[in-house]
């Protein structure tokens, strides 16, 4: 008995069982209008998105409306006046950058995840179901801030149509 209640007391108080997951990649699945949090090959958490204002295609040009779609990452977060949290993606890749350059655009830049505006005009209930970004991926506030929690800087961030 006593060393089942040990083996128990070791299991619930080690370290490693209070440790976050450890994040293999975000899949956003834009057609579905979610973002899918992967551990480990598996869906752990999965929410809701809007996207850009046209959100059929990939971002091409600088004021398009699109998201992009691709392999990105984050590579730095920003507590935003205006969005809440948002976590930046490397948006425009080299691929995007040669894209744009043989067309002679400007493929734009500064694509984030982040939540919904705090605006007294426009509570967030307003946004919800709406695809309103500028082409960014956005989540309800509540749900932003888990995902900021959950996810590091450099994670991985598909983007498929």
């Amino acid at each position: 008995m006593t060393r089942l209640l040990l083996t128990l007391l070791v299991v619930l108080f080690s370290p490693v069982s209070w440790a976050s997951p450890s994040i293999d990649k975000l899949l956003v699945h834009k057609q579905e209008r979610k973002l899918q949090v992967i551990s480990d090959g598996a869906v752990i958490r999965e929410y809701r998105v809007a996207l850009g204002k046209q959100p059929v295609g990939h971002k091409r040009q600088r004021g398009d409306q699109r998201t992009p779609e691709g392999i990105y990452s984050i590579d730095w977060r920003h507590k935003s006046p205006n969005y809440n949290l948002s976590l930046h993606l490397d948006y425009p890749n080299l691929k995007d950058r040669a894209a744009a350059y043989e067309r002679g655009l400007d493929p734009g830049s500064m694509i984030m995840i982040h939540g919904t505006p705090v605006d007294e005009n426009y509570p967030e209930w307003f946004y919800k179901g709406l695809d309103w970004t500028n082409g960014c991926i956005a989540l309800d506030n509540q749900s932003m801030q888990e995902l900021w929690d959950l996810v590091p800087d450099q994670t991985i961030v598909e983007i498929r149509p």
